[in-house]
């Protein structure tokens, strides 16, 4: 029985499917196997999955969404410990290592590092992500959610299952809203202080639909206020900034970052700018971007 499975939904991702798997394969910790579950796709990521690799199998679950992929690669997985991976993202080589010390700490139920954002090659953006000191708990992923990507977590299988999966009818902040039952449910999320994972950045994925993403995280709010938690002007100010950072990073419009900048002031300025630096240069940014050119633009922010 390998230590990890890691489930890689997929859908018409022959254009970075390969990629992915070479930074799976690439691993320095070996003990695990891969499930990538087809959703259906139309071009050649069925044929680009079925790799000479004994650990990865493929699973088709016909176009069923990235939350009923992610839980039916779960239902089928033999390790100990899921390790989630979109089929555009990329792995440090010591991802797998890193999270299997974390791991080993039998307190800890789940793991998580830091990000990089990249849009060609890893180490063409120079921003990251952090991570909060302590055990992740509702507060803080109401506001800005550290973990970020699903490709960022490791959970342990019993745990994941205890939880009840991720909740198939949503299609954006489904993993916000499932962090929220798994941190209410009094797992013991953790951070490691290493950037260990690539998010690939794309002004046409999901994540890039930001008013989409704001209906899916009002079920995530409801899901806090069932464990006692009931988010103020300072976490929705908070992840107001973050959206309007991701907007200047995607260059969603000339006008997406400011009106998200605007909301997020007028929501709570103590919020928005609780990180002086990282609120001044979002401010910042927002501003300016509607007068830039977009080279510009993308030369300052989509880095």
């Amino acid at each position: 029985m390998p230590l990890f499975t890691v489930v890689i939904p997929a859908f018409n991702a022959a254009a970075t499917l390969p990629e992915t798997l070479a930074s799976l394969r690439a691993q320095t910790c070996a003990d695990w196997e891969a499930l990538v579950v087809d959703d259906g796709s139309t071009d050649a990521t069925r044929d680009l999955a079925t790799a000479p690799d004994p650990r990865i199998r493929v699973l088709r679950n016909p176009r069923k969404g990235p939350s009923a992929a992610r839980n039916h690669g779960a239902a089928h997985a033999s390790g100990d410990v899921l390790a989630f991976l979109d089929a555009d993202d990329l792995w440090a080589p010591e991802k797998l290592a890193r999270m299997a010390a974390a791991l080993a700490d039998p307190g800890v139920d789940a793991a998580f590092a830091r990000i990089g954002f990249f849009h060609r090659v890893p180490g063409d953006s120079p921003v990251t992500s952090s991570v909060p000191e302590g055990a992740l708990g509702i507060a803080t992923l109401v506001g800005e959610n550290p973990v970020c990507t699903m490709s960022n977590l490791c959970v342990r299988r019993a745990v994941f299952a205890a939880s009840g999966g991720f909740d198939e009818g949503l299609v954006h902040n489904e993993d916000l809203e499932w962090l929220i039952r798994l941190a209410g449910s009094g797992a013991r999320i953790m951070g490691v202080d290493a950037p260990l994972v690539w998010y690939r950045t794309s002004a046409f994925g999901l994540s890039a639909d930001f008013d989409a993403m704001r209906r899916g995280r009002m079920a995530a709010l409801e899901t806090a206020r069932r464990f006692g938690v009931t988010p103020g002007p300072r976490a929705e100010a908070i992840h107001l900034r973050y959206l309007a950072r991701r907007a200047l990073r995607l260059d969603s419009g000339r006008l997406t970052a400011l009106r998200l900048a605007g909301e997020g002031v007028a929501a709570s300025p103590a919020g928005f700018f609780s990180d002086p630096r990282r609120g001044a240069l979002t401010a910042l940014g927002a501003v300016l971007a509607p007068v830039l050119p977009r080279a510009l633009r993308r030369g300052l922010f989509a880095r």
